[in-house]
């Protein structure tokens, strides 16, 4: 009888075996894939249609801003003699409801005068009357096509207040502004074109700099390393049109000492601001020679505008330290709308995007 249990027992065992080989494992796999396919079900019953705009604002992780590239992408340069500009030459008019608000800022200039307080200066400026795009034949390299019209600086801060109520209880925003197209606005709200540089130093420090709390626009933001407005005057020698790259030129001589002969200069994007209205080439230039404490050397003999900043950090320039200081919580609320993606096209064209990208992904899973 014992031999026959243990005979029993080695053929169960073997039963078991050969059932286990023959059907367990199938029987899982297609447990396995009737329990993905019901997951799948479950997700597919969660997703929606949805559609979102074409043209989204310029974002870092936490950091949100109305910045919108409308052209450009950092990796490669726009070349200087692929933009076109041309200035028409009559000037802009504000709708009758909104040229007392322009009344009242050159009587607020008057009264701060005659107080012997600064007055606001009332500087020639230019509007942006239209910014198109077309690509050439061969290698499909941008072209991009600038259309000015002359106005001021009075007629610039009565236009940015875009969501004061007019008679009928609109505002300019809602009047005047599609925000299905932010691409789509009359001249006179866009009185603003100026040039925004990143400058590297020759040791790599990429300097930043805050808007000092005296200015009236944007007070206290920190910002690009040169932020520096189109002038009518001062950029338009005669009737001819005025030259980006003299813009950004000037721009470095007046709010950082530095002589053309000091960097090179490279114009990477047009950005738009679409909050405010405020257009903008960004460009990115590197010192030749001037480091850090070069730059801060020669600043201590004289600055143009000193009065436009009131700090500069420096911060070493490589994607994952750039990206840290841009998403620092006493930073990351306190931008200028358009810095941060100058930051990030600067990154691009020295690093190329995919290690940007990284850099990017990694800073933010461990925030």
């Amino acid at each position: 009888m014992g031999g026959i249990d243990v005979a029993n027992g080695v053929v169960g065992a073997v039963l078991g075996m050969l059932f286990a080989v023959l059907f367990q494992q199938p029987l899982q796999n297609t447990w396995y894939r009737l329990q993905s396919r019901s997951t799948r079900a479950v997700r597919g019953l969660r997703q929606r249609e949805e559609s979102t705009p074409a043209w989204r604002t310029f974002s870092l992780g936490p950091l949100h801003t109305s910045a919108l590239i409308v052209e450009g992408d950092g990796e490669s340069a726009i070349l200087a003699e692929a933009v076109y500009i041309q200035v028409l030459d009559q000037p802009i008019e504000l709708p009758s409801d909104m040229v007392g608000w322009r009344a009242e800022i050159e009587a607020e200039s008057t009264h701060l005068r005659t107080e012997g307080r600064t007055p606001l200066w009332n500087g020639p400026r230019y509007a942006v009357e239209s910014f198109d795009v077309s690509r050439t034949a061969l290698d499909e390299q941008p072209e991009v096509h600038l259309r000015l019209r002359p106005t001021d600086y009075y007629t610039f801060l009565a236009a940015q207040q875009l969501d004061r109520r007019l008679a009928d209880g609109t505002s300019p925003r809602s009047r005047y502004l599609d925000p299905d197209d932010p691409l789509a606005a009359p001249a006179f709200l866009q009185c603003s074109f100026a040039v925004n540089v990143a400058v590297v130093t020759a040791d790599d420090m990429l300097v930043i700099s805050q808007r000092s709390d005296r200015v009236r626009m944007a007070p206290g933001v920190w910002n690009s390393s040169v932020n520096e407005g189109m002038s009518r005057h001062i950029d338009s020698s005669g009737r001819s049109a005025p030259d980006l790259y003299a813009v950004a030129r000037r721009g470095m001589r007046e709010e950082l000492s530095i002589e053309p002969l000091d960097y090179s200069i490279e114009l990477l994007a047009f950005v738009l601001d679409i909050e405010k209205r405020h257009w903008s080439a960004h460009f990115y230039a590197r010192l030749n020679d001037l480091n850090r404490e070069d730059l801060q050397e020669r600043m201590s003999r004289g600055v143009s505008d000193r009065w436009e900043h009131q700090a500069i950090d420096y911060v070493p320039f490589r994607p994952t330290t750039v990206v840290k200081y841009m998403l620092r919580p006493d930073r990351i609320h306190r931008w200028a709308p358009l810095a941060p993606a100058l930051f990030y096209l600067s990154l691009v064209h020295v690093f190329s995007r995919a290690p940007v990208e990284r850099a990017r992904a990694q800073v933010i899973r461990h925030m």
